[in-house]
């Protein structure tokens, strides 16, 4: 299947955010429990990270009962976050190379994100990451998750193709069934923190699995 009309994620599916949340809940763990290695739930976790991140402070607020408040829990993720998005954050293997295919090809990009867009700008500088796309959008500008296909929908405006001719590239489940349901084509890609790979493998156009990259795919 010929690809047009690429919409990409960033965390997960281009970047490797393997420790970020790991250092957040370090951070939450040791001012609001006073432990060392706290973590939640994993299927709790796995449902923060579709998440808006003030929505995803909301729900640890209600369900953990961390922080005076989402506001105070998004004051001190941001403390863990940005250091990671301007310093260490990294692209997922094979992830540079498909999008200078891409881009050599002539084919334009959108990427579209649930993560804020101060540290999506963090991590597509620290990634050189801003010369491959015509547009970045964000969720919380947008104003829903990836649960509702809205960011979807205005990448392909932007993107002008048809809706049978636009990709969705994601590590989360939820997103791969969104932009399923609105018509679109999409590309699954493994992440070893997300959950349902077997499902995202079975609704997934194309199924990216351990051990393969982005850059395996035929434009």
């Amino acid at each position: 299947m010929k690809i047009q009309g690429p919409i990409f994620d960033m965390d997960g599916t281009l970047v490797d955010t393997l420790m970020l949340w790991d250092v957040m809940w370090e951070h939450f763990g040791k001012l609001y429990r006073g432990i060392e290695g706290f973590r939640p739930d994993p299927l709790f976790e796995k449902e923060l990270r579709t998440m808006v991140l003030r929505d995803a402070m909301v729900c640890i607020h209600d369900e953990l009962g961390m922080g005076a408040d989402a506001d105070e829990l998004l004051r001190e993720s941001y403390t863990c976050f940005t250091d990671y998005y301007r310093n260490r954050v990294e692209m997922k293997p094979g992830a540079r190379e498909f999008l200078d295919r891409l881009q050599a090809a002539g084919i334009p990009m959108i990427l579209a994100s649930a993560t804020d867009p101060v540290l999506i700008e963090l991590g597509m500088a620290h990634c050189d990451l801003n010369k491959y796309f015509k547009a970045v959008l964000s969720c919380a500008t947008i104003g829903k998750g990836k649960e509702e296909p809205d960011v979807f929908l205005e990448a392909q405006r932007i993107l002008g193709t048809p809706t049978e001719e636009t990709w969705v590239f994601e590590d989360s489940l939820v997103a791969i069934r969104t932009a399923r349901d609105a018509g679109m084509k999409t590309v699954g890609v493994y992440e070893k923190n997300n959950y349902g790979h077997e499902e995202m493998e079975a609704l997934a156009d194309i199924y990216i699995g351990p051990g393969h990259t982005l850059n395996e795919i035929e434009l």
